[in-house]
């Protein structure tokens, strides 16, 4: 078969090995698919139906592997790929899971450092440190919250998880609150992976901070894009800031953590200062990044992490929450002896949605696969906020379509943008009859149809669009998105609102990377939440794409109602399928307890 315009094979025949070259067209295809490393474990599945290796005996060979002149088995010495534990990994993302793992071991050792002092300060402001987390009524669940609080105030290194609605924006505006009553000077970041996240975070911090004891907190923080804070360097992969110059803030806080690949998530916590308090917040059953890695989920679950504490920290949350509330058992095991005990704090308790019906319901049933309450909403069974359309039918797409006319209508271009962020057509792939890109016609050509749209070229009035790439001149990121509309002088321009609430035009002819957004992938999607939001999947199963994680997504960028575009067979086999990318950080991060321990 012909290999010459496979990507893959293209690497691969760099290294003329008998033994190796089949593993470097499968690193290289893996990688693509977002995997770090490649297990040698059951090699031979990888390779079983493969059309340029469809056998492969590593069994046999393995001898030959390790002798091979391009492999190496020794962290410390620089060759194009690394074997380290059974997993095959080319020699560069083998560095950044490498840094990773020690940046985190030496954050975590640190806070010996300063543990008592903390600790103290605590104490010392406890009477204002509770009105701060007090809730106004009390609470017969555990509060992980409080224990967030006062574990991300305590250590150098935190991650916060949770579904929609469990709270994180809150944990975090608390979080804050009490480290600026111990510190009123302290030097804090907020960023994000793309702008749209970081503008979100800005929103919700600004309203988390208003219905709170703290309402002027958030005035002079500006969340920014993590390429922004790191201060990347123009046609690099580069950044400013790193080990060698390290970011210069006493606390920096991260959103959307799921979405950053293993490459930004090394060279961030690259630039962490020993000493500095780095959280870390995202939903660990997202999808992951879109580049290589799952970093934030394999750190999450690792074993024996989530919600663990010892005894002595459990005495201190205690001592913090409110008379009413539920304390911390002291009678339960909470120590464990992982690396990351009292670093994971999984917030359980949705705000938003119910376990029992709609949204909340449904989200779960998918992300655990759990068939009975699946199935409940397969067969019918009605819910005001989910619908599933197994047929398609062109009624129920057209009465969802027919939502963005109230944006259309709307004279005040503030407060059309925010009309149109309350709906969203969601879908998996970019190509075919269920693609973006078809979706987006459709849904053009039936608002012009019923006189909604005048479509005069690519730039016409009403145009939503969605900003694609980075453009640091005009101060427009990756996932913003605006609306065309005339100004007061008759100029067609692109209306963005910027993190302040301000609206920001511009000139078309500047918007060289950007696409139309009635419709837009789930991927993209991350970082944003819409009232209601219509999901559509492709008609066949696509291997690798359609998973529980996908579907999970999508699902819970509703707050309010979601419509399903799919038929049974393909919501269950979605469901069915779980991804699992290839990584070697929970073994390493269990090596590492021995040397922290």
């Amino acid at each position: 078969m012909e290999t010459i315009n496979n990507v893959h094979c293209q690497f691969a025949s760099f290294f003329p090995s008998e033994i190796l070259q089949p593993l470097a067209y499968m690193v290289s295809k893996k990688l693509a698919e977002g995997h770090i490393c490649l297990p040698l474990k059951h090699i031979e599945n990888e390779f079983a139906g493969d059309p340029f290796y469809p056998e492969y005996d590593l069994a046999a060979r393995k001898k030959e592997l390790l002798t091979d002149p391009y492999v190496t088995t020794d962290p410390q010495e620089i060759q194009p790929f690394v074997l380290y534990n059974d997993k095959l990994y080319l020699q560069r993302y083998f560095s950044y899971e490498t840094m990773i793992l020690q940046r985190i071991q030496t954050l975590i050792v640190s806070e010996n450092v300063t543990m008592k002092e903390r600790e103290q300060q605590l104490l010392n402001h406890q009477t204002e440190i509770r009105q701060i987390l007090h809730n106004s009524r009390p609470s017969t669940e555990l509060s992980w919250q409080t224990a967030a609080v006062i574990s991300g105030a305590l250590n150098n290194f935190t991650i916060i998880t949770g579904g929609p609605g469990t709270g994180k924006t809150t944990t975090v505006a608390k979080l804050l609150a009490v480290l600026f009553s111990m510190n009123p000077l302290l030097k804090v970041a907020l960023a994000a992976p793309t702008g749209k996240a970081a503008a979100r975070m800005a929103e919700s911090l600004k309203s988390a901070s208003a219905t709170g004891s703290f309402p002027d907190l958030f005035a002079k923080l500006q969340p920014s894009t993590i390429h922004r804070l790191l201060k990347n360097i123009p046609s690099t992969t580069g950044f400013r800031y790193n080990a060698s110059n390290p970011l210069h803030f006493d606390v920096v806080i991260i959103d959307e953590s799921s979405m950053i690949d293993v490459a930004l998530f090394a060279k961030l916590l690259d630039a962490i200062k020993t000493g500095t308090r780095l959280i870390m917040l995202g939903d660990k059953d997202q999808l992951a990044s879109v580049e290589a890695g799952s970093l934030f989920g394999d750190l999450c679950q690792l074993p024996q992490s989530n919600n663990r504490f010892s005894a002595d920290r459990v005495s201190l949350i205690n001592s913090f929450i409110a008379p009413g509330d539920k304390l911390f058992s002291k009678t339960i095991d909470y120590d464990t002896g992982s690396v990351l005990q009292q670093h994971v704090i999984e917030l359980k308790h949705s705000h938003r949605f119910s376990d029992d019906q709609g949204i909340g319901m449904f989200s779960k049933a998918v992300i655990n696969n759990e068939l009975p309450k699946l199935e409940s909403f397969l067969d019918g069974s009605p819910d005001e906020q989910v619908q599933i359309d197994f047929n398609e039918s062109t009624s129920v797409f057209e009465e969802f379509i027919l939502g963005f006319g109230e944006y259309i209508v709307e004279k005040s271009i503030a407060t059309a943008l925010r009309k149109f962020n309350r709906l969203r057509v969601l879908c998996a792939v970019r190509e075919g009859d269920h693609g973006l890109y078809e979706l987006n016609r459709r849904i053009e050509e039936f608002l012009r149809r019923k006189g909604l749209i005048k479509q005069s070229g690519d730039f016409y009035e009403h145009r939503p669009v969605m900003v694609t790439r980075n453009n640091y001149r005009l101060g427009l990121y990756n996932g913003d998105t605006g609306i065309l509309r005339f100004d007061d002088d008759g100029i067609l321009r692109a209306w963005f609102e910027n993190a302040e609430g301000s609206l920001v035009p511009v000139l078309p002819a500047y918007l060289t990377e950007v696409e139309t957004v009635f419709a837009m992938t789930i991927h993209k999607s991350q970082g944003s939440e819409f009232e209601s939001v219509m999901v559509v999947l492709p008609a066949s199963h696509r291997q690798g794409l359609l998973t529980r994680e996908l579907l999970y997504t999508a699902i819970t960028r509703a707050k309010k109602h979601v419509i399903i575009r799919a038929s049974r067979e393909i919501i269950l086999e979605t469901t069915a399928q779980q991804v699992n990318r290839g990584s070697g950080i929970s073994d390493r991060l269990m090596e590492l307890e021995q040397t922290i321990n």
